[in-house]
């Protein structure tokens, strides 16, 4: 149970980083909105999964699975409103003329 728990938290975080850096690196609005919703959707599911593991069968990891299937219910949510507000807004794509 240990090792599972450390596995999926592991995940997790590695997950969470490679949204950061996506964050970070991309160039517009709507990609970096991609690695916000893929990523740290993911990351957190993995990151709280590991922690109801680690807490085994028991009240506080019904607790923590709820909070895994509210997260999965708003991230994408959120993010696609976010994305949908960008849209309105008319914020241009990114093209390769657009160099840094």
């Amino acid at each position: 149970m240990q090792l599972g728990s450390i596995v999926l938290i592991s995940l997790g975080v590695v997950f969470l980083l490679l949204g950061a850096i996506g964050i970070l690196r991309f160039p517009d609005t709507y990609t970096r909105m991609h690695a916000a919703g893929k990523c740290d959707t993911l990351g957190a599911l993995l990151v709280v999964s590991g922690l109801a593991v680690h807490h085994g069968l028991s009240l506080e990891s019904a607790k923590i699975l709820f909070i895994a299937v509210f997260i999965f219910l708003t991230s994408p949510t959120a993010t696609h409103a976010i994305a949908r507000a960008a849209r309105r807004r008319e914020l241009p794509l990114w093209t390769k003329d657009q160099r840094r």
